[in-house]
């Protein structure tokens, strides 16, 4: 499927209808060879086509919303939808009632037109870099998909359902990287946005100190779309006035992020960094020894452990049984912390936000590889405690972001011939334009090197 814009121009051009549009998105989704069964738990078959169907009506009375209406979209299984229960990848929440209204975030994209195409898998909960789902399944990354490999989480089946043209775009959730680590495993974009951006009333919570709203798409302006209408900017095509590349600062942090690199994603980030020097970049190590405290400060399950166990402490007394018992493991985790654990927690974030000031005083952002390694086999993650190694390689990285309360994007960083790398570019807090800017001058210069 095409991305935001080119769609959005066909659509005003009459070269293509929604309804059409929609259609091809559900023939993706029933697709025998496809991911569809897995990539979503409920697909919205009757709804979609309405809304295609009253979108072109809209459009032919010239009253379209905006240049996006019409544009099938996914919806993470964590969002409320009006008329539809949100189970966030569990059992558990199966006989709950439907949602009263849409959640904010989504409300602003309905109002723009988006048709939703349906509700895509997740980890459990939202509580897992990998994107395993025992009670969905596990959708397969769309790369060496024959070697069954993982497509990352939480927000597996949002990319998936972009990469097999279920949908033109995903609206997916970020706490630890959940949009940020499938988009760099599949080979997409994906945006977290500086966390107070976007609503996030109804939206299932996993940590209400981390989470954030953000999209997974083909580019970086169909991200800057989508954030746009989310934030409540507009419906317009945003601007994306990207900077003059040479002379600009960007920092690569030598500690934390660059150990223990896949040989694939080591090359793809090297690669990256010689063409931004030869593009004039100034590309700066920097020293910020303090990442290397994160495990420490983060030992006993941080902010998600906590603040997920008091969501669910009453559910676990009752049902543990119905939850993943990887999922459930670490939610108890939050038990063992104490008050004074919690408050020494926020205070090492607050700490570790002014270091971050300094060191990127001067920056227009840091770089580094998204995830250190590509999608394991789905096999390779059977025994639990591989699992938990896996889980916590793949949300190192992008789990910064989220501790230092920022914005960050992962752009694809690969060549068509090898595994999916992404790179994290990470932003200064609230300077999501700035940041969506500069990302798109990079996607565009690296993309010529790939």
């Amino acid at each position: 499927m095409d991305n935001l814009l080119t769609l959005a121009e066909k659509l005003e051009a009459g070269e293509v209808r929604s309804v059409e549009l929609v259609e091809a998105a559900l023939a993706a989704i029933a697709d025998p060879q496809g991911e569809g069964e897995r990539a979503f738990v409920l697909v919205d078959k009757d709804g979609a086509r309405q809304a295609a169907d009253q979108a072109d009506r809209l459009r032919r009375s010239g009253q379209a919303p905006s240049p996006f209406c019409g544009i099938p979209i996914s919806v993470k299984d964590l969002f409320d939808i009006e008329g539809q229960v949100t189970r966030a990848g569990s059992r558990l929440l199966d006989g709950s009632r439907p949602a009263m209204a849409d959640a904010s975030a989504l409300r602003r994209l309905r109002e723009a037109g988006f048709v939703f195409i349906g509700r895509t898998n997740m980890t459990e909960f939202a509580y897992s870099g990998l994107g395993l789902n025992p009670h969905y399944g596990t959708p397969l990354n769309p790369y060496d998909r024959p070697a069954k490999r993982i497509p990352g989480g939480s927000s597996s089946g949002a990319a998936v359902s972009v990469t097999d043209g279920m949908a033109a775009a995903a609206i997916g959730t970020d706490t630890g990287g959940s949009c940020r680590i499938p988009a760099a495993l599949c080979g997409l974009v994906g945006y977290k946005p500086t966390a107070a951006r976007i609503p996030r009333d109804g939206v299932l919570p996993l940590s209400e100190s981390l989470d954030s709203v953000g999209p997974l798409a083909a580019s970086v302006h169909c991200c800057a779309i989508l954030d746009r209408i989310m934030s409540g900017a507009g419906t317009q095509v945003p601007p994306l006035p990207a900077p003059g590349l040479r002379g600009l600062a960007l920092g690569v942090p030598r500690h934390f992020v660059l150990n223990d690199l896949d040989a694939a994603v080591a090359a793809a980030f090297e690669r990256a960094l010689r063409c931004l020097r030869a593009l004039g970049v100034k590309v700066i190590d920097i020293d910020f020894k303090a990442l290397d405290n994160l495990p420490s400060i983060n030992a006993k399950g941080g902010f998600a452990a906590a603040e997920a166990f008091a969501w669910h402490r009453d559910y676990l007394k009752e049902q543990a049984d119905l939850y993943d018992p990887r999922v459930s493991a670490r939610i108890l985790k939050g038990a063992e912390q104490s008050a004074v654990d919690y408050i020494e927690l926020r205070r090492a974030r607050q700490a570790l936000i002014r270091e971050a000031q300094g060191v990127m005083d001067g920056l227009a952002a840091l770089i580094h590889p998204t995830v250190p390694m590509i999608a394991p086999r789905l096999s390779e993650l059977a025994d639990d405690d591989e699992y938990a190694r896996l889980n916590v390689l793949a949300l190192r990285n992008p789990s910064v972001a989220n501790f230092l309360d920022t914005c960050a994007i992962s752009i694809p960083i690969h060549s068509v011939d090898e595994p999916p790398v992404g790179l994290n570019i990470l932003g200064h807090p609230g300077q999501d334009e700035a940041l969506l800017a500069l990302a798109a001058g990079l996607e565009r210069e690296l993309s010529k090197q790939v």
